[in-house]
Order: structure tokens, then sequence, then C-alpha cells
């Protein structure tokens, strides 16, 4: 993905996981491959390929602390997946008969003597046992690497990777075959950390908006290329931009309001007169904790005319070895995105937000906590893995069947670069927004009008050229730029909500029929983004708060976490894991179906070189949308916007008979 200071545009945000091994699965225990007797000196090993490439640079025996966590077994899977099934469909009468967290462990927790076995063999290997979870699925073990290398008979080694210091095993793991039956994997090995890719947040410190930029869809355009006299007349010059497209462009939007945002989503009638959130709580987890996020917060919702938001913001404690403090900036930017999209789209709706102690194992911790102790109905989630390599699908997988049968809905961004081709160098969906078990969010390309209006639709696929001397290049539409996250997983079969509507062109193309990514989109273009305001670090080292227009399906994925808010308010009651219930609604004219437009819509942007002052100069660019590989929309669902978006509110009644 283009770098924000290398061009000096605003980037999407979203996080990834940064694994670098091609081939690295889910990590999880094969109860069936034990080399011997059930005896303690016989093993059974952890599937998974070395991991120690994972990290920048590799040394020999670390010397920091190994931070891990052994993930149990759930029990009675197959009766939880059915359970599930009946308890998120409309059609059955199930629906909605949630299990609390204590009737979840009495059903599906790992046993407490599987627990009690598996601690006091850590314990036996000079691990220290750090926390086991409410619902016995996660043991975080501390200690020495040499330690945990004679634990699980490997390999450890030290390196670095986003600025971190991580350690990672050289070879597959193993345990005593005793244990294997109640272990399905280990976090924390992997040399895995996630970080935001955050487009316009630091670093750099400081991030601006360049001028001139339209206050809504095309209110500006710029002049038209043409050649005027000098000031002294003895010469001429040229002034304006070039034409694209046979037509002059507008300029690029400031960033949307939330009072147009919820315009556009035809939502802010009902906002004004009490369908607001109250009474919901909406989760958010990201990586450590913005020191200004409640000061920027009363200045945002003042400037807004929203409402002072109720939100409990906890820190979650534990190790994150030489965290450099860019990369805590980073996800700084990423939660007020988060909690301004969110408080947008639901101003009176509560807020808890989880930040994790590192972006490694801690995000898995605290999903796994918010989800256990039920701290919200709706759990928005601006990360993932790139592609679907990540040692963390197995622990993940168990906390989302326990959101499902508790009533929770988890949803997850998409991801920004299109089907990964140009990351990956080859065509994958990402996880988590993979999991059948999660609402995947793609991203639009939003029109808003001056009357915050509804104007038009795309699914977000950015191109983009720059102004060089008198032309656009490359000739525009140019190259591929940014786009909504989207592709079949290679992991996941086709679930039963999108059989019948997601065709079998698309689920087929691995062969079989494959689970397809997003299931819905909001706007998530950052040139159509939102405005969204931070306290901010300028070179001199003064700060001061600054609004700037960010996106990605990072901005998605909260604005439909708010929208979902309202139609539990409406309905009375928490739908849960909606995918099967939005599947059903896109039969009627809920969803808007979006497409591509025949005739090429393009906007002029102007950026700042350094970030947030014309010093340096400026770079001019044109951004082409809503056409064109590598996802291109079409009539009924589609890999860019899967089923569309919200039709204005038509989709919260719909979802009121469910």
């Amino acid at each position: 993905m283009p770098s924000s200071q290398a061009t000096g545009a605003p980037q999407s945000l979203r996080l990834i996981i940064a694994v670098a091994v091609a081939g690295l699965l889910a990590i999880l225990v094969a109860p069936g491959s034990s080399s011997g007797s059930a005896a303690e000196g016989s093993r059974t090993v952890i599937p998974g390929a070395r991991t120690a490439a994972a990290l920048a640079r590799a040394s020999g025996s670390p010397r920091q602390s190994v931070d891990l966590s052994i993930v149990m077994r759930l029990r009675n899977v197959g009766r939880l997946d059915a359970f599930n099934v009946r308890v998120s469909d409309p059609a059955s009468p199930a629906y909605r008969h949630y299990l609390t967290p204590a009737g979840f462990h009495v059903r599906y927790s790992p046993s407490e003597d599987s627990v009690r076995a598996v601690t006091d063999w850590v314990r036996r290997n000079g691990l220290t046992v750090e926390n086991v979870s409410g619902n016995r699925t996660l043991i975080d073990v501390s200690g020495p690497p040499r330690a945990a290398e004679r634990a699980f008979a490997t390999n450890v080694v030290s390196g670095r990777n986003a600025g971190m210091s991580l350690t990672a095993a050289m070879t597959p793991l193993s345990v005593p075959s005793r244990l294997a039956p109640s272990i399905l994997g280990v976090v924390g090995l992997d040399g895995a950390v996630a970080k935001p890719m955050a487009k316009g947040v630091p670093p750099p410190p400081v991030f601006r908006n360049a001028r001139p930029c339209s206050l809504w869809w095309a209110q500006k355009y710029a002049k038209h290329r043409h050649k005027v006299k000098d000031k002294d007349g003895k010469g001429t010059h040229f002034v304006g931009l070039p034409d694209a497209y046979g037509q002059r462009q507008p300029w690029a939007v400031c960033g949307y309001t939330p009072r147009q945002v919820q315009g556009a989503y035809g939502v802010a009638h009902r906002v004004r007169h009490g369908l607001a959130g109250q009474g919901q709580t909406i989760a958010i987890i990201d990586a450590f904790a913005s020191p200004t996020i409640r000061r920027d917060l009363r200045i945002y919702s003042a400037r807004h005319g929203l409402p002072r938001l109720n939100f409990r913001q906890r820190s979650f404690r534990g190790k994150c070895p030489k965290c450099p403090p860019d990369l805590r900036q980073g996800w700084w930017g990423e939660q007020t995105l988060d909690f301004d999209a969110v408080h947008t789209m639901a101003p009176k709706a509560k807020i808890y937000y989880g930040g994790a102690a590192n972006p490694g194992p801690g995000l898995l911790r605290v999903l796994n906590f918010v989800i256990d102790r039920r701290k919200a109905q709706i759990i928005t989630n601006s990360y993932g893995a790139v592609g679907e390599q990540t040692g963390q699908i197995a622990a993940s997988e168990q906390a989302y069947r326990q959101a499902i049968a508790e009533g929770i809905g988890v949803y997850f961004s998409s991801g920004d670069d299109g089907n990964e081709r140009d990351t990956m160098g080859y065509v994958s969906a990402d996880y988590s927004a993979s999991s059948p078990r999660v609402t995947a969010v793609g991203g639009t390309t939003l029109g808003i009008g001056p009357l915050n209006n509804f104007r038009f639709e795309l699914g977000w696929q950015t191109y983009n050229s720059t102004l060089d001397k008198a032309a656009w290049s490359p000739r525009p539409p140019g190259d591929f730029y940014y786009g909504s996250g989207g592709q079949v997983s290679r992991l996941f079969s086709q679930p039963p909500y999108q059989r019948g509507v997601v065709p079998r062109g698309i689920a087929g193309i691995y062969g079989g029929r494959g689970r397809a990514v997003p299931d819905i989109s909001m706007l998530g273009d950052p040139t159509t983004g939102m405005l969204v305001g931070e306290t901010e670090r300028f070179p001199d080292g003064r700060t001061a708060y600054i609004e700037a227009r960010f996106g990605g399906t990072s901005l998605s994925s909260p604005l439909l976490a708010g929208y979902l808010a309202l139609a539990d308010q409406l309905a009375g009651y928490h739908h849960g894991f909606i995918n099967p219930a939005i599947y059903r609604a896109s039969r009627g004219n809920a969803i808007r179906d979006i497409g591509q437009t025949k005739i090429p819509i393009a906007t002029v942007k102007r950026d700042f070189l350094n970030g947030y002052n014309g010093a340096n100069g400026y770079l001019v660019s044109l951004r082409t949308v809503g056409r064109g590989a590598p996802l291109a929309s079409r009539r009924g669902y589609d890999l860019s916007t899967g089923l569309g978006s919200p039709r204005g509110s038509a989709l919260l009644y719909a979802l009121r008979g469910h």
C-alpha cells in the first residue's frame, strides 16, 4: 500500500497482522499424531510452519521473557455449532434464545481438571501462569525462553517486527501426548504483530487536509488549465488543472461531518427523535489507549452537535517489549477514528473500549475477555491479517463461537487492498473477516449532497494519477491505489446463509464452494472519508486538536456497528450474529445493491508534502473511483461490497421483524 508520507495523501485505516511466512496455517493440535504411547515422554506435535522468518531480524537466544497463551479446546464443539445455527437463524424457533456466559461455561468450556493438568505441566517446566481466562480457553504464560524451549521441545529466537522486540519458535511445537487432546494451540511464538497501516495517522505526528476541498460532493470544481499573461505583461503561463475524461473534475471533499453521514444513510431524523442507540453498548478493541481520547471526544462532540459520549476505557496490563512511540501513536489514531464513527451513527450508545497491552497475543486476550464477560452486544474490530496466514485462527474461532451463542455480534473490516494480489502476489481474503462466524464489512465511495442528502454510492476501488507538469500521469484512470477488501476464503466453506445469494461463479472459484467476503458495506473510501478529530504533535513539539479526513474499512466497520445499535434499540432486542438476518433481508429492498458507473467519476486532491503545511510544496492527484479491477461491483452480490449497503433506515425496519 502506498505510504501516506510519500504521497501526502490520507491513508485508509486498517490493521495488518504482519506475518511474512507463506503457508503459515492455524496452529492446531492433531491428537492423532502421537508418536508413541501416552506416557509422559511421548509427545504430540502442534502442526505449523517454522515461524522465525516472520521476524525482521533473528538473532540467537532471546534475552526477554516469552509471552504466550496456551489455547484450550472447547468441549462439545459439534453441539455448539448446531446450537449457533439455530440461535442465529430468524426462521428457527430457537432464534435469540441466547446463553449466558455461565451457561456457556457449563456446556462448552474446557474442564477444570484439564486446565489444572496443563497449568501444573507449565509450572513444572519453569514457566509462570499469569492468568486463566474466565471461560478457561486461554492460559496466559510467561517465563524464560529456555523454559519455553524445554516445555514445547522447540528452538526460540528473538528479532524485531514493526519496531517491536519479539520471540518466535524456529521449529514446530509439541506437548506431552496425554495433554494433547485438551490443547488446541499456542499463540505468541509466531513472531506475529498487528500494526495500524492508517492513512494520515501519525507517524508523521501531524496531518492536515490541504485546500481547496469541497464541503459536499462536487461543491467546488478545479479550473480548466488555460494560458494567462504574466504580471509584467511580457509573457504567459498556465494556470488551472488539465481536464479528465473530457471535463473539469470536482475537488475532493474536506471530510464528511457526522450530520452528513447520518443524513446520507437516512437516520438523521430518527436520531434527532430518539433512536440514537439508547440502552446499547458497543465494544471497540484496539491496542494501547490514547491519552487524549477523552478531551478529543469532548471537542469533537461539541463541534458537531453530538451528545457527550458515555464510555469506559480499560487498558489491559501486559508486556510490549521496546514498543516504539510511533507504534502507539498509530493505534491511538485508529482508536480515535473508531470512537468518532460509532458515536456518529449511535450518539447515545455506550462504548466499552478494550486497549490491549500489545498488538500480538494481547488483542486475542481482550477479545476473549469482552466476549466472555459480555461487556457489549456489538464488537467492532478494525484489524485483520494480510491474507489468511496467522496462527491465531483456531483460538479466534472459539471466541467467535462463544459470541454467537451469547448473542454478541462481531464485526471486522474486510481490508483496504482489494484482493491482496499487489500485496501478496496472489489473491486472498483477509482473516478475521473471512471467518464465517463474523460479519465482514467492506467499504464504499459515498457522494453526499448539500442538504446532507444521498447522491450516489459505489464500490470502493480507487485509481490514482498525479499531476506531472501539464498532464495526469499515468493517463487516467492511472494505477490501482487502494480499495475495499474482498475474495473467497481458501480455508472456510460457504456458510448456509450465503447459499442461494452468492453466485456459484463467485463461491466456486477455487472449486467447491467457499465463504465469500465481504457481507455488507458502508463508507470507506478515504477520498470521500469522514472528519476525525485527534490531538496531534507538530515537529516543534507543540500539540493541537486537528480534524482531517480519514477512511478505510476501519471506518466502515464502526459505522455499521453504530447503525446496528439503532437496529437493536428499534427492535427491543439484540440481534447478535447478524449475517443470517441480513442475507434474508437482501431479498427485499432494505439493502442498496451497488454496481459500477457507466461514466467515470473522479475527483481532484491536493495534499501537503510534509503532511501539515505548504512549506515543502504540494502533491496534486486525480482519483478515479467506483469502477474497474481488481474487484468490480456488479448487480447482486459482489466481492467489493457484498450484499451492498443499508438503504437508509429501511434495513433497520427490516431487521425489526427478525
